[in-house]
């Protein structure tokens, strides 16, 4: 009796050992499962549950927009004085329309400036995101306690923050009582405000700024000045390590075409 083909042998060993590979992976991810799945679902409900990340959550792309919006325009939402550059209107942070003038300082002081516009641009978010935070909260079957509080925002080195002392408390199984919320936005906003506003007050006083002698005291950031036909210096300030920018305008100590200082 002639025996199995070889080949038959070989593809029924084949089908085992895939078999076995098969097994041996099921086990794994069940044994993987077992162990963090507990976890992932801990994870998701507690994020779920905690009305301060709910806060961070629903707050961040707006006050991103603005931020950015603003550090585009000169320091303000909506620009007063300004020159259209590049397609973006570019607020002047020191002015004058006459010739061998210095300029006149606009805003000042330029970080508290930045803080209120930011501030006035978010207050119908902020009251949106505690209206959702408390509607989706009642829907999930908690009893809601809510006192509204005043909200501040705040440039630090590398942060942009919003603080609210709304209180919300919440009660279900347990009372859970929230007396603070916070936003922080990884910007560098502060630092370029700064330096911008030390270039205006030479500006002002001496008709212009160097940004290389800016850059040899902050190496790490570029400073790009751009004059424009009527004599308006467009200033473009980027943090190299983190790509956040701010632009401005100054028009100073302007000579009239076709004329040079002596």
């Amino acid at each position: 009796m002639k025996g199995a083909p070889s080949g038959s042998k070989e593809n029924t060993k084949g089908q085992v050992t895939i078999f076995v590979i098969l097994a041996l992976v099921i086990v794994v991810a069940g044994v993987l499962i077992y162990f963090f799945y507990p976890n992932i679902i801990s994870t998701s409900n507690s994020l779920e549950e905690n009305p301060k990340i709910y806060f961070q959550n629903c707050i961040e792309d707006t006050l991103r927009q603005n931020v950015e919006t603003l550090s585009s325009q000169g320091g303000s939402i909506t620009p007063g004085a300004n020159i259209t550059y590049k397609g973006e209107q570019i607020e002047y942070l020191c002015y004058t329309n006459e010739y061998y003038t210095p300029c006149v300082i606009q805003v000042a002081p330029l970080t508290s400036h930045i803080e209120s516009e930011l501030k006035n641009s978010l207050v119908q978010k902020v009251n949106e995101c505690f209206d959702s935070m408390k509607a989706d909260y009642s829907n999930k079957g908690y009893e809601i306690s809510f006192k509204s509080g005043e909200f501040s925002v705040d440039l630090l080195p590398k942060k942009v923050i919003i603080q609210s002392n709304s209180t919300l408390t919440l009660s279900k199984d347990s009372t859970q009582k929230y007396e603070s919320f916070e936003a922080v936005l990884d910007n560098n906003l502060y630092e370029l405000a700064s330096i911008s506003r030390m270039i205006v007050s030479w500006e002002a006083v001496y008709g212009g700024s160097e940004p290389m002698l800016f850059m040899s005291y902050y190496p790490k950031f570029n400073i790009k000045k751009n004059m424009q036909s009527d004599g308006t210096n467009i200033y473009i300030l980027i943090d190299t390590e983190t790509g956040d920018k701010f632009q401005f305008a100054s028009r100073s100590l302007v000579q009239p075409l076709g004329v040079a200082f002596s």
